[in-house]
């Protein structure tokens, strides 16, 4: 055999044992370790978070008694305030044609009464002769008395439109009083503003608007699905937008019998008490977040959710327990509550269960699950 067939055959059979360690390793199959974790107990909290704001409980709208114009401003917003506190003053400009039919008034009843006191003058006489009896002297006299009592109350009625009020009282209807103790959350007028005084027809012109800052309320929505879970009397946290890092103890105390639709969804209006710190100054319309608990399960025996697949056919949950010769076999949950970290399990594993940790999804899980 010459060198170059020795040196061809050689070549040959390094190729050869070359494709057979490649063809070895690709139909090898790869271990795949898992680790493992036990199950164990712990308490579960279901949470829900309501978004909304808070507000004071009592709060009041100050409207004035008489339609007139802003004469003077007392007060400033975020001023407090005691019940009778002056806050404004407001000047009448009467209606032309109201104040001259007034006048009118005024002046037919004097007529009418200088008629009455001429007769009843006359009939004084007659009586003090014995001309005319009791009875129609006291008639005459009725009417007399009658004549100035309307001439009092036209006078009055010619006073209020012109200046607002009548007699002593002249500052009653143009002074805008607390009518409660608080702090003034808003002024929304100024000095020289027409202003209307509330009627059947108008709710008329709010001239401040008065809260007690001690008392506030969180005012939220949660959704349908929630709402039935919750409770009056829960205790809740509210957090403020605010006030970083600081939560606030409350109590339900308000469930909204009806919903409202909004973006598709009906969501139900609470309420509930705040407790404040003295710490905090907490302003009227802060946004807040309202942390209620829906479901509490304590010392439950738990997994963490993770460990989870769930069946393509049935959608049922399960877990894979490692066996004493260090396989896995699929064991059916069933579960309770979950907190989106932990989930109650209430059949399946055991304390002293090794739980398989799930890898990254390999094409070896993918064929175990289908």
């Amino acid at each position: 055999m010459s060198k170059r067939s020795k040196i061809i055959l050689i070549v040959i059979a390094v190729l050869f044992v070359a494709a057979l360690i490649w063809f070895g390793k690709k139909n090898q199959k790869s271990i795949v370790e898992y680790e493992t974790e036990t199950p164990f107990k712990t308490t579960i909290v279901k949470k829900t978070v309501a978004t909304g704001k808070v507000t004071p409980l009592e709060e009041i709208e100050i409207k004035p008694q008489i339609t007139g114009i802003i004469d003077k401003i007392m007060l400033l917003e975020g001023s407090k305030v005691n019940k009778g506190d002056l806050i404004a003053t407001v000047r009448v400009v009467p209606n032309e044609q109201s104040l001259i039919s007034a006048k009118g008034r005024v002046d037919n009843i004097k007529l009418n009464l200088d008629n009455s006191e001429i007769t009843y003058n006359r009939s004084k006489n007659l009586f003090d002769k014995g001309v005319i009896s009791r009875q129609e002297f006291e008639n005459v006299e009725l009417s007399f008395n009658q004549a100035k009592q309307d001439l009092k109350n036209a006078q009055n009625d010619y006073m209020i439109i012109k200046r607002g009020s009548a007699g002593s009282g002249g500052s009653a209807n143009t002074n805008i009083i607390a009518q409660m103790s608080g702090t003034i959350l808003e002024i929304p007028v100024k000095e020289g503003d027409q202003v209307i005084q509330s009627n059947n027809f108008n709710a008329g012109t709010t001239i401040a608007s008065i809260a007690d800052m001690s008392k506030m309320i969180f005012e939220g929505k949660v959704d349908e699905s929630e709402v039935g879970k919750l409770k009056n009397g829960s205790d809740i946290e509210v957090s403020i937008g605010a006030i970083e890092g600081k939560k606030f103890p409350a109590k339900l105390n308000f469930i909204a019998p009806k919903g409202t639709e909004e973006g598709g969804a009906v969501q139900f209006k609470i309420k509930a008490d705040v407790s404040l710190s003295d710490d905090y100054f907490i302003r009227a319309g802060y946004s807040a977040n309202a942390d209620i608990v829906l479901e509490k399960r304590d010392s439950v025996l738990s997994i963490k959710e993770a460990l989870l697949k769930f069946d393509k056919k049935t959608e049922e949950p399960y877990v894979e327990v490692q066996k004493e010769d260090g396989t896995f076999e699929k064991r059916t949950l069933k579960l309770g509550t979950s907190d989106g970290v932990n989930v109650e399990v209430l059949e399946g594993v055991k304390i002293t269960d090794k739980i398989k940790i799930w890898n990254k999804a390999s094409k070896d899980d993918e064929k175990k699950e289908n």
